[in-house]
């Protein structure tokens, strides 16, 4: 408790005073010291809204930005269920989100429904062979997944339990490589030491079950993203470099992650540049540190990496990674807020801008945390500051999915599928749209008297903008039903689905 009143105490004083400080010189933004009381002590960031989203951040050419979510807070990591909803993990709201997918194609996920509560600060999640595995803070569970339904089933089960978290960098990430092994990276505690549980600022591995626990990589300070390079399955992970030793070193780093290997910190930072504050490695005659594959700009914070596929994409994807740069929270000049990519030329990485605007001139409205792509093909980004997540696809997408896309029977009215169709899951919204037509007794109408043969030749008559316009506003004496546009969308799926049976209700 002591460690505890002493570290809170040592926060107050650093938000109050360098801070303060800097902005009294006109060196910071006062925007930025919104942004480290919300590192220091959860203060809320501003929220984001589709006109910001508009009016400040930009894309490479050929790409579309949207807000997908914006009520999100302390939003962090992102992965995607193979039915294709989005889960989120939000460590300290205790709990982890599901974000339905967007089968009704308004550019919004069609809910947003806690999976997970209760936890102790979760951030690294993956889903595997019908489970989900979450690293809290302190342990490594997991729990019956069901894909399908977006639901999870039984007990959740601890895996791994004594990990610790006390100190600075607590977070921990999981991942299921292909081997069938759960990798764990978990931070140091500090900004520069030597630290007592040896397992810290390490790469782990484990059995799917939890045992056989072992280490593989250390020497990382704070590896908050690993992913694997699809073309030959090297790990490569994320590294945040060590803090008080100028606006200008060292770099953050990008490993690339070999059993055996010792990464250099505590005593090397950047290209094996000694530390001035820890003096020789004492096990300099055991191990010799492993310099980076690439360097970010110093204080970047790279999070959140994922390998892509951009096959489809325009310009050259083909062989490249993003990565969520949180920005700075103790540089005189803010720097970082965006998401680049990393583009394998030969021996080399080459970086690029990808999103940004986060940071205009000091003004910070969010900080990027993680990168998923989609089963969509798109690009989506978490915003632990405004409590959002976004949208990236490509220019032609849209288009080209309604041109290649098989979708039930069409009326003259529909010359072309409208967009909501791209992507939908019309199975799904054609159970919703039967929940529907039998909650509100459509039958009783259009199937029986003079309106009995109603519907039954529908499709000939009206197409789904059509359907949907006569549900948002029926003529007497149809009475005005209680339906969003998502339930007007699904209801018109049905009753234009081509072996859809009204007697089956």
């Amino acid at each position: 408790m002591r460690t505890l009143l002493i570290g809170l105490l040592l926060a107050v004083l650093l938000v109050a005073t360098v801070p303060l400080v800097l902005i009294a010189t006109g060196a910071m933004h006062t925007s930025s010291l919104r942004m480290i009381l919300n590192v220091f002590t959860g203060m809320a960031g501003p929220a984001t809204t589709d006109t910001t989203v508009r009016q400040r951040y930009r894309v490479p050419d050929g790409f579309e930005l949207q807000l997908y979510a914006n009520d999100l807070p302390k939003a962090r990591f992102l992965r995607f269920t193979p039915a294709g909803d989005l889960l989120v993990s939000r460590p300290h709201a205790g709990d982890i989100m599901l974000l339905r997918r967007d089968a009704d194609g308004d550019g919004r996920p069609d809910a947003v429904e806690p999976l997970l509560t209760g936890l102790r600060r979760p951030q690294g999640l993956d889903v595997h062979n019908g489970w989900l595995y979450v690293a809290e803070s302190n342990r490594i569970g997991r729990i019956a997944f069901d894909s399908s339904r977006g639901a999870t089933t039984g007990q959740y089960q601890p895996l791994v339990e004594d990990l610790t978290d006390n100190g600075n960098h607590w977070s921990k990430t999981l991942r299921v490589g292909a081997d069938g092994l759960l990798y764990l990276s978990q931070g140091s505690t500090c900004n520069i030491c030597e630290e007592e549980d040896r397992r810290r600022a390490t790469m782990m591995r484990f059995q799917l079950d939890g045992s056989g626990g072992e280490i593989i990589a250390t020497g990382l300070r704070n590896s908050v993203g690993f992913d694997w390079a699809p073309w030959d399955g090297a790990l490569y992970a994320t590294d945040n470099g060590r803090d008080m030793l100028g606006d200008d070193f060292p770099p953050c780093e990008l490993n690339h992650i070999e059993p055996g290997r010792f990464y250099g910190w505590p005593y090397f930072n950047g290209d094996n540049l000694p530390d001035p504050d820890m003096g020789a490695d004492p096990l300099a005659d055991q191990r010799q540190p492993t310099a980076p594959a690439h360097a970010f700009r110093p204080h970047n914070a790279p999070l959140g990496i994922t390998f892509i596929d951009g096959g489809k994409m325009p310009g050259d994807y083909a062989r490249s990674a993003l990565v969520a740069l949180h920005g700075s929270w103790n540089r005189s000049e803010p720097d970082g807020y965006k998401v680049v990519s990393l583009h394998w030329r030969g021996n080399r990485i080459e970086e690029r801008d990808f999103l940004t605007g986060f940071n205009l001139d000091g003004d910070i409205v969010g900080r990027p945390v993680d990168v998923a792509q989609g089963p969509d093909g798109a690009i989506y980004v978490s915003d632990d500051y405004a409590g959002a997540i976004y949208r990236i696809s490509t220019a032609d997408t849209r288009s080209q999915a309604l041109e290649n896309m098989v979708v039930p029977t069409r009326s003259r009215l529909d010359p072309t599928p409208p967009e909501w169709l791209v992507d939908a899951d019309l199975d799904a919204m054609t159970d919703t749209g039967k929940r529907l037509y039998q909650r509100y007794q459509c039958h009783s109408c259009h199937e029986q008297g003079a309106n009995a043969a109603d519907l039954g030749d529908l499709s000939s008559r009206l197409g789904y903008a059509a359907v949907v316009e006569v549900l948002r506003a029926p003529q007497s004496p149809m009475p005005v039903f209680p339906l969003s546009e998502t339930e007007r969308r699904a209801l018109a799926v049905y009753l234009l689905a081509p072996d859809r049976d009204l007697a089956q209700r």
